[in-house]
């Protein structure tokens, strides 16, 4: 028989446990080894060298930091069954296994508007089928279903489990530090009252370092303006390969990716989509790039190389949108340089909106020493929370170097 009971070394919080062998033996299912293959940064790597870890990664860190919050919170009196504790990493362990390759942007390319979670519920209740049922109460609790309303905020909400691993894993990777919170401080904060997840009074800063860490995380790392024009590179190298394929084109790529580069329709997942997009990772992805950076069509081979070669387009990031007769100089200019019609594909403004806190949804409650709870935004201690929760956007403009 085989030893379930493993023990494996995270650079990011040292060891993990694996406490059930029903997490080992989800681990060990296809679904889910397929993280290995998808980055969980996407083209981060080609702007901070060290961001090549993977959603494996990442999700086995998050279910060792839902197992460390459901100790603390049994530690201050919450009852939480072995089969609640079970059901609660289940969920976290699988709540990204049906991401696509690289980034969130692609999942919708490959299968029209199905988002990466309505995926991880599609295969999460597949393997509940092989499971016999044993998943059955971490899917209620992935849905936000599960009676009890703390575990399903462990899971998804502003303060979640899921949050707390990516950043400090993508602050370590990247080697940007402002990102690096201090999970073991939020964690032995959490609490539970009337049911929700609060977290104690005392633990107020700590908290609000989190959502700036978090703010500048997402400006400095994921909305880099070239991490942000790469990401958008991918989703336009797509659309192009799918429009050509439409025309007629025959293009090389793996067979998996093809299949999805033909399909159109996708009301209702098929046995074979499922089967298809489980085998997809980002190794059909690069491999595809590879060969579509040799292409006849000019657009495909340019913003093929530019991710390949690493030679990105000019961008210029602004917080209000660029000047319309600047932008249409742009266009000339790629016209005359690349031919006519290149410079409405060449040429792209693209935005990116962040609201660090949000006051009105799921706001963060603080426990306070009499049993009163308190919305983070009014507690008398906040340094920063009534600044962070305005929406902030900016615009990035891509056009080609070369003009």
């Amino acid at each position: 028989m085989t030893n379930k009971f493993k023990i494996i070394n995270d650079p990011v919080h040292g060891f993990i446990n694996i406490p059930h062998e029903i997490l080992f033996d989800v681990i060990e299912h296809p679904y889910f080894q397929r993280l290995r293959r998808i980055s969980q940064t996407g083209l981060l790597n080609l702007i901070f060298p060290g961001a090549t870890h993977t959603r494996f990664h990442h999700a086995l860190g998050a279910m060792h930091l839902m197992f460390t919050a459901l100790e603390t919170l049994k530690l201050k009196g919450v009852a939480i069954s072995k089969d609640e504790e079970k059901a609660a990493m289940l969920a976290i362990l699988l709540h990204d296994v049906g991401h696509g390759p690289f980034s969130h942007a692609l999942e919708n390319m490959l299968m029209d508007d199905w988002h990466h979670e309505k995926l991880s519920l599609l295969l999460m209740n597949k393997m509940n089928e092989e499971f016999n049922g044993e998943l059955s109460v971490a899917i209620e609790m992935f849905q936000g279903k599960y009676h009890r309303k703390f575990f399903n905020q462990l899971i998804s909400s502003q303060l979640d489990v899921d949050r707390l691993d990516y950043l400090k894993r993508d602050s370590f990777y990247t080697g940007v530090v402002e990102g690096n919170v201090n999970t073991q401080r939020i964690i032995s904060m959490m609490n539970v009252a009337k049911d929700e997840l609060v977290i104690d009074a005392k633990g107020i800063y700590s908290i609000e370092n989190f959502l700036t860490a978090r703010m500048f995380m997402y400006w400095q790392v994921y909305f880099h303006k070239t991490a942000a024009i790469a990401e958008f590179l991918l989703v336009k190298i797509l659309a192009r390969a799918k429009f050509l394929v439409s025309t007629g084109e025959i293009l090389p790529a793996s067979e998996n990716l093809s299949y999805f580069l033909y399909r159109n329709e996708f009301e209702k997942a098929t046995q074979e989509d499922i089967n298809r997009f489980t085998e997809l990772d980002d190794n059909d992805i690069i491999q595809a790039i590879k060969f579509w950076a040799k292409n006849d069509d000019i657009i495909l081979s340019y913003f093929c190389k530019c991710i390949i070669q690493r030679k990105f387009p000019k961008t210029i990031i602004s917080s209000k949108p660029v000047d319309n007769e600047f932008i249409n100089d742009k266009i000339q200019k790629t016209e005359e340089k690349f031919g006519k019609g290149s410079g409405a594909e060449l040429v792209d403004q693209i935005s990116r909106d962040l609201l660090p806190y949000n006051s009105e949804e799921q706001p963060i409650y603080l426990l306070q020493k009499n049993g009163d709870i308190v919305s983070l935004d009014h507690s008398e201690n906040q340094i920063l929370s009534s600044f962070i929760n305005q929406l902030n956007t900016k615009y990035i403009l891509s056009f080609p170097r070369e003009i």
